[in-house]
């Protein structure tokens, strides 16, 4: 059946939903976007999602032509005249058409779409079993360099490092710093459990901050589970008891192995399964 896709100001079947070949989304990843899932006819934490990709669109000076609500408004619209109550959402801006050259001044029409679909990241045995990961080469780019917390089109930093870990048998890789210390994975945060406290990266490591990540955060503080922001080193997540990985499409994952090594018993842990409820409950309120 054929999916149905919002573009700009309606509804339209997906083969009539086209950008320009000279839209800068297209020729440079200049354009913002925000992932999102639908549990039982709801997008999670929506407003969160539109706040960010209005700061994003910020940061990048690109003016989004709608307003909040109206953007709000067109995703649901699009999940539902696809018939999903449990689905994955993609909403992104784009520069719009323009000239072959950076200046974004010298573009028009902003490009506004939302795709829904149905999403499942990884298969349900490496939700019972855990992940195996491996560290790529490809660093995190340097915050100074491009803000993490911009979730731009352009994403080829992230699929670089992918690159490494499915060419390693993994589908999917840890990222570090220009400092070395542990970042993010390619399309997910990350967690590990040592001396019984919670452990994730902080804002200033390189990482994005997710929407998942902080609802686990929240959930972590509600269980009486010390949930604190700090520095990791690879050492860090190899000594760990646990370790897990959350986002928007991976929900709650947990990683049992980071190259070569196995994390605690080398089993999923007690409070990664325990978040894990706790998110699928949070969920489906």
């Amino acid at each position: 059946m054929a999916r149905i896709v919002f573009m700009n100001d309606r509804l339209v079947p997906e083969n009539e939903a086209r950008v320009s070949v000279f839209d800068h989304g297209l020729l440079y990843g200049d354009g913002v976007f925000e992932g999102m899932r639908s549990y039982s006819g709801r997008v999670f934490r929506l407003d969160a999602h539109i706040d960010r990709l209005w700061e994003s669109a910020q940061a990048i000076c690109l003016k989004i032509p709608h307003t909040k609500e109206a953007v709000a408004q067109a995703v649901n619209d699009t999940l539902a005249a696809n018939g999903l109550t449990d689905g994955y959402v993609r909403l992104l801006v784009t520069r719009g058409a323009g000239t072959l050259g950076l200046d974004p001044n010298r573009t028009k029409d902003p490009q506004v779409i939302v795709i829904a679909d149905t999403i499942s990241l990884y298969p349900r045995e490496h939700y019972e079993k855990g992940l195996r990961i491996v560290t790529a080469a490809t660093q995190r780019t340097q915050p100074a360099a491009l803000s993490p917390r911009i979730k731009s089109l352009n994403y080829l930093n992230n699929i670089m490092a992918k690159l490494e870990g499915l060419q390693a048998g993994c589908v999917e890789a840890l990222m570090l710093n220009h400092k070395g210390e542990v970042a993010e994975c390619t399309g997910d945060n990350i967690f590990a459990v040592r001396k019984g406290l919670l452990l994730t990266p902080p804002p200033d490591a390189g990482i994005l901050e997710g929407i998942t990540r902080g609802a686990v955060m929240e959930l972590a503080r509600s269980a009486g589970i010390d949930c604190r922001e700090a520095t990791l080193t690879r050492h860090d997540l190899y000594t760990a008891e646990e370790c897990f990985l959350t986002g928007t499409a991976a929900e709650v994952i947990p990683v049992v192995e980071i190259d070569g090594r196995s994390i605690g018993t080398g089993r999923p842990g007690p409070v990664t399964a325990k978040l894990l409820a706790a998110f699928h409950a949070l969920v489906r309120q």
